[in-house]
């Protein structure tokens, strides 16, 4: 008979196999605390290194920001699924840990992967049910490349991640930056405010004077039916730098039928929306490129609607393709980015629109294979309230639309594309960090 608490202790060839499992289990325990003790102390090797993303919700928002140690930023995307977020480890490392801290619009749903390339990916991690927050994550896998990829956001807006930290052995020390504050964004900018409105579009109708619908003119201060890029190369602008002699325009907009002009106009210049190797072989616009992005002839916003408004300073007033409800004391925001693929042959097409194509899972097609750097026109009216009061000259939101006419000095170009857009390096419009 045994006292309470003691067992009995098989004899024979029995003992020996209960001491064998014992020890199988004792030495299970080891090495599971082993390895993760070794991925614990695995340093943080994605700090400062350059970081891309498929999309930024606005300029403060880089991808950047994710990997540069500060709580206090963060990156944050265009409010639709699926978005991406990656690092470049700058040589191939053994990954063992990921960490992310979200902000409060998380993603349910997403995959951590890696690559050697940049183009062939293997998935390390995937969640269907993931709650935001501070979410560390035991992973084994081998890349110079390492990403979150997201498919499905837990709320309205995008996806926000305040870090994104890769441990593991490997990779290489970040290179040391050039003089001057630096940031990792592939960018660079010409702040450019209205010149004038003319009922003319020397893209679509050219030589036509009054042929079109009412246009706000940005830039170059004398554009009309009748110009040209000699006209523009012997012109002047208005924009910052003065060097920029290029023509944007877009449709004017009208409260209460009255015509409203943009406080700002700023067209940024992005490596964005394309993987890093993509980045890394982007090609300058070419002097007299002309392009038409959105419908100025949309009868209603689809898939393919590419114009964005919001409200500056209140996230919570969301997006939409078409105009929106923006509280007092606010502006009206535009956003339209320009296609970034080009033919690599015609600087323009018949419908201005088919020498140049948007680019498709991180790469340009075959059918145009020139990465140039991606425009984002942003525009701010002093508008609010009522949406029904305001309209386009071409009508609804959701047919805002903008056309470039690129008369940049081909040098000055291909120095910002060399020193901005290539090593992601966020510069002023002088063309320097």
């Amino acid at each position: 008979m045994l006292r309470p608490g003691t067992f009995a202790v098989p004899r024979g060839p029995m003992r020996l196999v209960t001491y064998a499992a014992a020890l199988v289990l004792l030495l299970g325990a080891f090495l599971v605390t082993a390895v993760r003790t070794a991925a614990a102390a695995d340093p943080l090797i994605s700090q400062g290194r350059p970081a891309s993303a498929s999309s930024t919700e606005n300029g403060g928002s880089p991808a950047s920001n994710a990997v540069d140690g500060n709580l206090g930023t963060r990156w944050s995307s265009a409010f639709s699924d699926p978005q991406w977020l990656q690092v470049d480890l700058g040589a191939s490392a053994t990954v063992s840990r990921v960490v992310l801290n979200w902000e409060a619009a998380y993603a349910t749903a997403y995959t951590i992967q890696t690559s050697a390339n940049g183009s062939s990916w293997t998935t390390i991690h995937t969640t269907t049910t993931a709650t935001g927050g501070n979410q560390d994550l035991t992973v084994s896998g081998t890349g110079r490349y390492v990403r979150i990829n997201t498919t499905r956001r837990a709320t309205g807006y995008g996806v926000s991640l305040w870090e994104f930290k890769v441990y593991g052995v490997g990779g290489s020390a970040p290179p040391p930056p050039p003089p001057g504050p630096i940031v990792r964004v592939s960018e660079f900018l010409a702040d450019c405010p209205f010149s004038h409105r003319l009922p003319d579009d020397p893209i679509v109708f050219p030589g036509l004077p009054g042929a079109s619908h009412m246009h706000s003119f940005f830039g170059a201060r004398s554009t009309n039916a009748y110009t040209n890029i000699s006209d523009l190369m012997a012109g002047t602008s208005n924009c910052n730098p003065a060097i920029d002699l290029s023509s944007y325009w877009v449709p004017t907009l009208y409260y209460d039928d009255q015509p409203v002009e943009p406080t700002t106009g700023v067209f940024y210049y992005l490596g964005e929306g394309v993987r890093p190797d993509v980045t890394a072989r982007i090609q300058a616009l070419p002097l007299g490129l002309r392009i038409v992005a959105g419908n100025a002839k949309a009868t209603a916003p689809d898939a393919t609607t590419i114009s964005r408004w919001s409200c500056l300073h209140h996230n919570e007033a969301g997006a939409g393709k078409d105009f929106i409800t923006c509280p007092a004391g606010s502006m009206l925001e535009s956003y339209l980015d320009f296609p970034q693929c080009w033919n690599g042959r015609d600087l323009d097409s018949a419908d201005h629109k088919s020498h140049m194509a948007y680019p498709v899972n991180g790469d340009c097609p075959a059918t145009h294979p020139v990465p140039v750097p991606k425009l984002r026109q942003v525009l701010r009216y002093p508008v609010n309230g009522d949406p029904a009061r305001i309209r386009l000259a071409s009508g609804r939101g959701f047919t805002m639309h903008g056309d470039f006419f690129n008369a940049w000095p081909e040098a000055e170009m291909e120095r910002r594309v060399r020193d901005c857009i290539r090593p992601i390096i966020k510069c002023g419009v002088n063309g320097t960090p």
